[in-house]
């Protein structure tokens, strides 16, 4: 009798500390949601698990690219880093580990300049973990679109670039068009190809450009970070005009 009673406490605790730990990761995933990006990703550092630090780097990153200032910029990008790399180390099959990994080490490049990004290395590495993200889910269209605008940029870097890491504009198209495939309706796809179709498509890519942005502008508002690409979408829009 005392050994199923002590059977049932330790099934009934295992079982408690599943669910908090579902909560938890849905709490980090709710204060992400809402733009509590720091909250989101101490919550999702505090669990120690790979999705955990996957989230963590998606908010830092988003936080340093949208809301630090000059003087908080490296060091919340460092950390972001840091998370990108402890998601990996602790679960190397979960693509979007992966995925946050390069989005973290994207932010940071986006930051310093193509100059810098180049001479430091991190064009390869950022390749390299996107590459590892579609190795893992082939459909992963967040990473099929960084992909592509990581080709787009090299290719329009010029020549030393494109023959240093490969950089093809075909390459981005094929990306950008298969992204667009799988999300047709994510404001983040329109965003990321519309800006780049005038370099990618010389005869209609102001054109397409345009629908594109202004169709992404007609989608409703998803969650925090929505907002900021839809910032963006309005920015896109306004250089196209001007262009």
């Amino acid at each position: 009798m005392n050994r199923t009673v002590r059977l049932a406490a330790v099934v009934g605790a295992t079982l408690i500390a599943a669910d908090a730990t579902a909560q938890s990761i849905e709490d980090a995933n709710a204060a992400y949601t809402e733009g509590r990006f720091v909250e989101a990703a101490d919550m999702g550092e505090a669990l120690g698990t790979s999705a955990g630090y996957a989230l963590a780097a998606k908010s830092l990153a988003v936080h340093a690219h949208y809301e630090a200032s000059e003087e908080e910029f490296s060091e919340v990008v460092e950390r972001a880093i840091r998370m990108g790399e402890e998601a990996v180390a602790a679960d190397p099959t979960n693509a979007d580990a992966h995925y946050q990994s390069a989005h973290a080490v994207g932010r940071y490049a986006q930051r310093v300049g193509a100059f810098t990004a180049l001479r430091e290395g991190l064009a390869g590495r950022i390749r390299d973990l996107l590459e590892a993200t579609l190795a893992i889910e082939p459909d992963h269209f967040h990473a099929m679109l960084a992909l592509g605008g990581w080709h787009a940029d090299i290719a329009a870097e010029g020549f030393v670039a494109r023959t240093m890491y490969g950089g093809s504009e075909e390459e981005a198209v094929r990306l950008f068009e298969r992204a667009l495939e799988l999300a047709p309706e994510s404001r983040v796809v329109l965003h990321a190809y519309g800006t780049r179709l005038q370099r990618l498509d010389k005869d209609r890519g102001t054109e397409r450009a345009r629908e594109m942005l202004e169709r992404a502008l007609s989608l409703p508002l998803g969650d925090a970070y929505d907002d900021y690409v839809y910032l963006d979408v309005l920015d896109g829009l306004d250089a196209l005009n001007e262009g």
